[in-house]
């Protein structure tokens, strides 16, 4: 397991104490946690979506060779001077991507090449073929043409030896893509993070079960079973535990000694029936718990004996929430990734509201596009932490920071759900 976290501070999860600030929880996170899971190669195709456990430093130049950009004829532009018409003799050799001129061009010359082919010693400019007039034996280039146009020189996009993907960079397509022109078929990679994830209380139920009387259906384990799948972690499934702190414990304890970090949700709270945050104590201990965002403050950090532990909320909005707040973060900290905290830009707001919670708000957020071709954000209908289709039917996150209130026009930051990956 994954030797990440803190020792747990003794004292510090009393409901006196007040709530963390979601600025200091991302500073400690990134005090905290750090990567230990073994580096080994796979094929390039298999490293999408893992992050890259060492540079990748180019073996060449990209392009390897001075090449036309486009169809047409290449010359030395110097041949020009002398020559008002910009008529040049026209070369017998055709020079397609993938083959070179056998012989330098001569002064005066020029060359019909075509896109991505070698430039032949000799030529330094090529000039479009729809700006030519070409013959058998001559062809007219524009005169005013531009030293240099048209070529792409060797190195222009990366030099060898160029580190061009870092470390710590999940990788996304283009990496791949470029990894590819380097002439690379495999990449080191990171162990994907195995993740437990399991559920409490009585009142769950299993999709596709026989729905207990005033139960309800367990929506948030497969939101962040789902969310974790997405990132490209292994998952480990623990069910539902019911609300008994000895059956909590003994569920944790099993999944931190198969896990690299464990994920619960609910119990978090501070009722009779929330058991999770007393199991994690006597287990191990939680570093900070509540946070003082809305929704998703009864979120705890901590672990159960070395195992990284997260503790999300029970109301299926707050714990996707603080999944994407507090919980991802964690797991890209703990994946190598250097980049860990939300994404997000300002957007101009469609919609006025209040802060009358005292605490940072995550209002979700539905993009619109204005009259002008620029976009705004209106809120959801309800605050409420227990509405899930309000991610369903948004497109990201509304942060008001410590605003007190927002007015419409005002520009606020937004984390959209489809960079959260």
């Amino acid at each position: 397991m994954p030797e990440g976290s803190s020792q747990a501070t003794q004292g510090c999860c009393d409901e006196r104490t007040s709530a963390l600030s979601l600025d200091d929880a991302w500073s400690h996170i990134d005090q905290t946690y750090v990567c230990t899971l073994d580096v080994f190669k796979v094929p390039l195709l298999g490293a999408l979506g893992h992050v890259l456990g060492e540079d990748v430093v180019s073996p060449l130049d990209l392009p390897p060779f001075d090449n036309s950009a486009m169809d047409g004829y290449a010359f030395a532009h110097a041949s020009l001077d002398g020559v008002p018409n910009g008529r040049l003799l026209r070369s017998p050799e055709r020079i397609a991507a993938g083959t070179k001129s056998l012989l330098p061009l001569d002064a005066g010359n020029a060359v019909r090449i075509f896109t991505g082919a070698p430039l032949p010693q000799g030529a330094d400019t090529v000039a479009m073929q729809e700006h030519c007039m070409a013959t058998d034996d001559s062809v007219t280039v524009p005169f005013d043409v531009a030293l240099g146009a048209n070529c792409r020189p060797a190195g222009e996009d990366v030099h060898r030896g160029q580190t061009v993907v870092k470390q710590g960079v999940r990788l996304k397509p283009q990496d791949l893509a470029l990894a590819a022109a380097m002439g690379f078929d495999r990449l080191p990679i990171y162990r994907p993070l195995r993740v437990a994830v399991l559920s409490t209380g009585d009142e769950l139920n299993e999709p596709g079960q026989p729905r207990t009387d005033h139960g309800i259906y367990d929506s948030n384990r497969f939101g962040i079973l789902s969310s974790l799948r997405w990132m490209g972690l292994e998952t480990l499934d623990m069910g539902i535990i019911r609300d008994d702190e000895d059956l909590i414990a003994s569920a944790l304890k099993d999944a931190a000694e198969q896990a690299d970090l464990v994920l619960t949700t609910g119990g978090m709270s501070v009722g009779e029936e929330d058991h999770v945050k007393a199991a994690i104590q006597r287990l191990g201990g939680l570093s900070f718990w509540r946070i003082n965002i809305k929704p998703g403050k009864p979120v705890g950090i901590g672990q159960v004996g070395q195992t990284p532990l997260i503790g999300l909320p029970g109301n299926p909005v707050s714990a996707l929430v603080t999944f994407q707040l507090i919980a991802r973060p964690v797991i890209l900290r703990l994946s190598g990734c250097q980049e860990t905290r939300p994404f997000s830009f300002m957007v101009e707001s469609a919609f006025d509201h209040v802060v009358r919670s005292g605490r940072r708000e995550f209002l979700r957020g539905k993009i619109l596009p204005s009259q002008m071709g620029q976009m705004r954000v209106d809120k959801f209908r309800t605050d409420s932490s227990g509405v899930l289709s309000s991610l369903v039917e948004t497109d990201g996150l509304i942060d008001l920071g410590e605003a007190s209130e927002v007015r419409r026009g005002q520009l606020v930051s937004f984390m959209p759900f489809g960079m959260l990956r």
